[in-house]
């Protein structure tokens, strides 16, 4: 009787060993709110927004001069019964925040080319947590009457730091926040 009391007990301590590194990273997960393909005159735009909060050590880094990238990842792919699905598209966007110290402000850039200044951090993640609409895909890029697989992520873009920093947040779970990618089909219009 002991021992099989003593394997019961063993097998609960292992299950909730096996849960403890999934509950210590959902504080640091992106969830995607809304993502969805709009048709425009140029286009084919994205959608979307994210909810996620920075954790301690990522404000302290941005706070110390650690510029952050935030990159959101878009895949289309065509279903093919015969083989494989074909990716159709693949397109990212990296939105950079980092903090200057003299003026007191955060920056952030979109994929170097528009870059805005923010007097709080909240506002500058804003941009990352509700980017406008994205053109990921141009007009003859799809075919008009073809449903497509779109998938969609964001995450902390841990490549985009320096060399030192790279290999700590490899090393350091502050450093890991990614969303799952989330997937929907989408039906290309002629518009």
């Amino acid at each position: 009787m002991t021992r099989r009391l003593f394997h019961l007990l063993t097998c609960c301590l292992l299950a909730l060993l096996a849960q403890l590194p999934l509950a210590a990273r959902a504080g640091d997960a992106v969830e995607i709110v809304q993502a969805q393909l709009e048709a425009s005159e140029d286009g084919y735009r994205l959608q979307a927004s994210f909810a996620f909060e920075l954790n301690r050590g990522l404000e302290d880094a941005i706070m110390r001069g650690v510029p952050l990238s935030f990159t959101t990842e878009v895949e289309l792919t065509q279903p093919r019964w015969y083989w494989f699905d074909e990716k159709t598209l693949l397109a990212s966007r990296t939105v950079r925040i980092s903090y200057n110290v003299l003026t007191r402000r955060y920056h952030a850039a979109i994929s170097g080319s528009l870059q805005q200044s923010f007097a709080t951090l909240d506002d500058a993640l804003s941009l990352i947590r509700h980017p406008g609409r994205w053109l990921v895909a141009e007009k003859g890029e799809l075919k008009a009457g073809q449903t497509y697989r779109v998938a969609v992520r964001m995450r902390l873009d841990v490549t985009q730091l320096t060399k030192p920093f790279q290999v700590n947040a490899l090393n350091n779970s502050d450093w890991q926040m990614a969303s799952d990618w989330k997937r929907f089909n989408f039906r290309a219009d002629d518009k």
